[in-house]
């Protein structure tokens, strides 16, 4: 797609010293967090129990989600000197910056789960279909769970996607998957990407990762800031509320745009998602202009109602007069010029 590229890894590690920068590896392989109040005790059973026992409130929306259908060919005519952000579902985003095309956690597939006939199962349909899009640049993934993370979607961009961007260790997972290793540019927090104009540096989370009962903390978890010459964003992955957020916004804010995880949080997992009010002092942290909450509206992945984030953080931020866009699924965001948005998910 584009003309001329060119493409360099740094180390983006100005005013971070060697330890804070090795704090998150564990002397053995793997990785952890290092806030001192961080807690992932959380058993199993217990879990299962509240599943099978609790008593749950419009968990799956009684009516469809409102899905703004997109083609290849209105994406192709996006102006290239206009930075365009369109929400796919859950995390997943469309993104053109500079010209280029990313999809950041792109999760196309029924399912969030290893399973095809099981598990979280979507709200709604993409806004385009995998194979109807146009030609993708590269692919940012912020982590390996399966909400974020997809075999099928990435097999199927393994051989048309030059640039895979994902945090140390997600490059076996791909590489698994038919992705050659030329293409995977596997970073730690603090490194970045550039791709002619744009660069992307990994930024800490506070979450974990695993695809299954005998790989946790194998690989590491990340969230992207995203700088063209003429936006920077924030996509925040997963993550619990920590001292990060302020870290990220004193090193690489403001944003003209945060995309901060607001859903599927929990009194039992309460250092590794973040509660509607902690997302927005995230974004405040961050020093973020407007901010999209995302992480929510496709899945059902926690004991609240499934609105319950959006009601939460429409209330919150209007209360503290910050400036939040909650697009339809496909709807067109123009960075620069974001448009007042609808509570979509009240409309009757």
């Amino acid at each position: 797609m584009l003309a001329t590229t060119a493409c360099t890894s740094t180390n983006n590690l100005s005013e971070v010293n060697a330890t804070e920068q090795l704090a998150h590896h564990k002397a053995k392989g793997g990785f952890v967090n290092t806030s001192p109040t961080f807690s992932d005790d959380t058993a199993i059973l217990p879990l299962l129990k509240r599943y099978i026992t609790e008593t749950r409130v419009d968990a799956t929306p009684n009516t469809s989600i409102p899905v703004i259908a997109v083609t290849a060919e209105q994406l192709n005519q996006l102006p290239k000197n206009q930075d365009s952000v369109i929400r796919l579902g859950h995390s997943s985003i469309f993104l053109q910056v500079n010209g280029q095309r990313w999809l950041i956690d792109p999760v196309f597939s029924e399912r969030a789960s290893p399973f095809s006939f099981a598990g979280p199962k979507r709200f709604h349909q993409p806004p385009i279909a995998l194979t109807d899009l146009p030609e993708i640049d590269g692919v940012i993934i912020s982590h390996d769970h399966y909400d974020h993370l997809d075999k099928a979607s990435i097999k199927q961009l393994a051989t048309s996607v030059s640039h895979f961007v994902v945090p140390l260790g997600v490059d076996k997972h791909l590489k698994d998957w038919g992705v050659v290793s030329e293409h995977i540019h596997p970073l730690d927090w603090w490194q970045a990407f550039k791709l002619d104009d744009v660069t992307i540096t990994a930024t800490p989370t506070q979450h974990f990762s695993g695809r299954s009962l005998f790989d946790k903390n194998e690989t590491l978890w990340a969230s992207y800031v995203i700088k063209s010459s003429s936006s920077s964003l924030y996509f925040s992955g997963d993550s619990g509320y920590f001292d990060g957020f302020k870290q990220i916004g004193e090193r690489f804010g403001p944003f003209d745009l945060t995309m901060v995880e607001t859903g599927a949080y929990d009194k039992d997992w309460a250092t590794i998602h973040m509660t509607p009010a902690q997302s927005l002092q995230a974004h405040i942290d961050l020093q973020g202009k407007k901010m999209m909450p995302i992480h929510n509206g496709t899945f059902d992945l926690a004991f609240h109602s499934w609105y319950d984030p959006l009601n939460q953080i429409a209330q919150l931020a209007s209360d503290a007069n910050v400036e939040i866009v909650t697009p339809k699924m496909g709807e067109l965001l123009a960075v620069n010029e974001i448009h007042k948005t609808t509570h979509w998910w009240a409309l009757k």
